[in-house]
């Protein structure tokens, strides 16, 4: 996987009545998860023929059997002063979910609590009694619920004053200040009623994750679903088959935390927008994480010669063999191939033949009417010898002279 950029979406803090909370910007992740936030966006860019891991990870849906339930959850209050110059931190009380609260100085006893009740109806606030110049300082709240790897801590500020008048309260930019009269009752307020505190169902049930994929131009709401996996080991695949088989998340997700998607074989037509959704109902955790994939044609090396040098000499390929060695190798004919020679060797012979036939038979035939033209013609010419006569009068005499002229 090559160019992987990650862009997350920034968190920003907000005031709130009983001091900080953590605001993430809310984008529904369909209509039946209106609550879902979303975590990170980021840009994914790979090879095409690759594989590519779109990582989501997230140690608070790791799911692991607990009999001790009754210790996932704690409140436990802090006392961070500064008397006689020292800074001093002090354990006031704690509680579990299924025990009684401690508290654990003898001077506290019977002074400071907290409700009974506090886990059924998420109201964790300390109330103090008989007020006194000791108890100033910065208090902290803080709740733990280590199943869920789930940490809040609310702060507030004690001032103790002998004026009923300046007895108030206020917001000093980064906690609650409050302004108790001495030898009063104070209640220090730390209220969280979300679904985290309370049990409702078995924990395999109320953990699940799924993984959606949205090709380019189709909104959210009509996202294709690839995945959905089950703490319980539950795993449902949608899609054609060549998409369930190179689009998987790991088997062992749910006891590493690692919901990773992996995809291999990239192609152009796995471009898009993928999501991954966390749910877990039981710790009223509702993530998202988006990844834009995009596929890079694979870029091809080109060996580049620099002709500006000379002297330059290109490097040697240590691939290559040193020496003018000569391999010869023979590779035997096949009987395929020797039939194949034999067929082209007697198809020549067959047509050299046939056109020896058929210039023999041309040759005959011409000779054959050139004999039948002489024959007509010779019968055409009846030379008539009697139309020719010879006077052999003046032979006779021409031939005595010349013997005479002989003799002489």
């Amino acid at each position: 996987m090559t160019n992987l950029l990650l862009s997350c979406i920034l968190p920003h803090f907000m005031p709130h009545q009983s001091g900080l909370f953590l605001s993430l910007p809310t984008v529904p992740a369909d209509m039946l998860n209106p609550e879902s936030v979303v975590v990170s966006v980021s840009n994914v860019s790979a090879m095409a023929g690759s594989q590519t891991v779109l990582t989501c990870k997230s140690y608070r849906m790791i799911w692991t059997q607990d009999r001790l339930n009754d210790r996932q959850r704690v409140v436990h209050w802090d006392l961070y002063s500064n008397q006689d110059g020292d800074y001093k931190a002090e354990r006031l009380c704690d509680m579990y979910s299924a025990g009684e609260q401690r508290v654990y100085s003898s001077y506290n006893q019977g002074r400071i609590a907290m409700p009974q009740n506090a886990f059924a109806d998420g109201n964790f606030s300390l109330v103090i009694k008989d007020v006194t110049e000791s108890d100033q300082g910065t208090y902290s709240c803080n709740l733990h619920h280590h199943y869920c790897h789930l940490y809040e801590t609310v702060k507030i500020q004690l001032e103790v004053t002998e004026k009923a008048r300046e007895a108030k309260r206020y917001w000093d930019g980064e906690k609650a200040v409050i302004v108790a009269l001495q030898d009063s009752t104070v209640v220090l307020p730390c209220v969280n009623r979300n679904q985290i505190w309370t049990e409702r169902h078995s924990e395999e049930e109320q953990q699940v994750v799924h993984w959606d994929r949205q090709p380019p131009g189709v909104p959210h709401d009509r996202a294709d679903r690839l995945i959905d996996l089950y703490a319980s080991g539950e795993r449902r695949s949608y899609g054609p088959l060549f998409i369930r088989q190179k689009m998987n998340i790991s088997e062992t997700a749910f006891a590493l935390g690692d919901f990773s998607l992996w995809i291999s074989a990239l192609e152009n037509a796995d471009e898009g927008t993928y999501s991954c959704h966390l749910h877990h109902h039981y710790c009223g955790l509702h993530e998202r994480r988006i990844f834009r994939v995009s596929v890079m044609e694979p870029v091809r090396e080109k060996k580049v010669v620099n002709l500006t040098n000379p002297n330059s000499v290109p490097p040697v390929d240590p691939n290559l063999g040193r020496g003018h060695n000569v391999i010869n190798v023979i590779i035997p004919e096949s009987r395929v191939h020797f039939f194949q020679q034999l067929g082209y060797i007697l198809a020549t012979l067959l047509l050299f033949l046939i056109l020896l036939i058929i210039v023999v038979l041309v040759t005959r035939k011409h000779r054959r009417r050139g004999y039948e033209y002489n024959v007509k013609k010779y019968e055409e010419k009846d030379v008539n010898l009697k139309e020719f006569s010879v006077d052999t009068t003046d032979l006779t005499q021409y031939k005595s002279e010349d013997i005479r002229l002989g003799m002489c």
